[in-house]
């Protein structure tokens, strides 16, 4: 741990400014060769430390926009996109627009201290931030994420976030691998993928927004206590294909996490279309208030008839709360869905149609 001949001292000073853009710091920053290189930047404590495998030298342009008055705009190379973070001042009155022109491979954590950043992405097929840690290798499944956001006000534009790690085979312990873990409030994602196979998008906490999002895995591929509406999203699952006549289930769209009614969360899906391979669940009770409603979508055959997993718990049968409206498609029908589900009326789907759910009229319009 740690980087060889380079002192925090130096660190310090070429990181001082928002954007330094002293001569000193420029050439710094174009010969510095000791890479691969991780940068944490939390509660003021910098660590250095090495990574595996080597990360990709990578171009950003980024554009500073205040609230109001002129935009600032300027293109660097850097090594790896945490330590063009650490150029960040804690500024809440500008937004940090940063954007990612190729694939690289890196573990990022935005901080809470780090607000109001975007990473503008060329295409979800061109652009993607991409680790392979697992739960086994990062202790813990909500440390694996390739990228973490502990920050609000953070907004992602035609970009994927990727978990590479090896595909879990049945029964493998540790092997959840998350590729974004969302733990800010107000967060908001267009056009964005998101990639892995068990536990992909940790949709932890917060208010959060999804549009024309690609989201892939197998088991509880999108898990969490946020209070997230996705809007226009299309659910893949990859889990292994079942032969036709066999009930068994491998897999789960969703796993919400409510653990009590007193809890404003849950997820909805409105206009979303679920397919791919396996026989899935729409969502499965992680913890016991769990709430998912899918309105407007279109649910291919794989969704089994049963449609949701009370986590084998049958006391949560009378707490969780899971909705259907409207939907088509043949994993759509209703008949044969467990009793705890329910096929919402106009009066109770209301709430849940449209950004009021997340109070987006509040934080998102600006941003649509």
């Amino acid at each position: 741990m740690g980087l060889k001949g380079i002192s925090l001292t130096v660190l310090s000073a070429i990181f001082a400014g928002l954007f330094a853009k002293t001569s000193a710091a420029t050439s710094f920053l174009q010969t510095l060769t000791l890479r691969p290189l991780f940068v944490l930047i939390e509660m003021g404590v910098v660590i250095l430390q090495r990574c595996n495998p080597p990360l990709m030298q990578s171009e950003f342009l980024v554009r500073k926009e205040p609230s109001y008055g002129s935009t600032q705009e300027f293109t660097c190379k850097f090594v790896e996109l945490l330590l063009f973070l650490f150029f960040f001042k804690e500024d809440r009155t500008w937004r940090k627009v940063i954007h990612c022109l190729h694939k690289f491979s890196e573990k990022v954590i935005i901080p809470r201290t780090k607000p109001n950043i975007t990473f503008q992405g060329q295409g979800l097929d061109y652009t993607a931030i991409m680790w392979n840690d697992t739960a086994n290798s990062s202790h813990g499944t909500f440390y694996s994420g390739s990228v973490q956001i502990f920050a609000a006000n953070f907004i992602a534009k035609n970009i994927s976030f990727m978990n590479i790690a090896p595909f879990p085979s049945p029964g493998d312990v540790g092997a959840q691998a998350v590729a974004i873990r969302i733990a800010g409030d107000q967060a908001a994602f267009w056009g964005c993928g998101f990639f892995g196979a068990q536990d992909t998008l940790h949709d932890d906490r917060g208010r959060h927004y999804f549009k024309e999002c690609f989201i892939q895995g197998s088991i509880d591929f999108i898990f969490g206590n946020a209070r997230s509406f996705y809007e226009n999203c299309q659910l893949n699952s990859i889990a292994n294909p079942v032969a036709a006549g066999l009930k068994v289930i491998n897999g789960a769209v969703t796993a919400h996490g409510r653990a009590s009614k007193d809890e404003n969360t849950g997820f909805v899906f409105v206009n979303c279309t679920v397919g791919g391979t396996g026989r899935i669940w729409l969502g499965r009770a992680w913890r016991p208030f769990s709430r998912v409603i899918f309105a407007y979508s279109t649910m291919s055959d794989i969704i089994a008839p049963e449609g949701w997993n009370d986590f084998n718990d049958v006391t949560r049968d009378l707490t969780i709360f899971y909705g259907e409206y409207m939907c088509s498609g043949g994993g759509a029908n209703m008949t044969m869905r467990v009793p705890y589900s329910q096929r919402l009326d106009d009066t109770q789907v209301s709430p849940f149609l449209n950004v009021s759910f997340i109070e987006g009229d509040q934080w998102l319009q600006p941003f649509l």
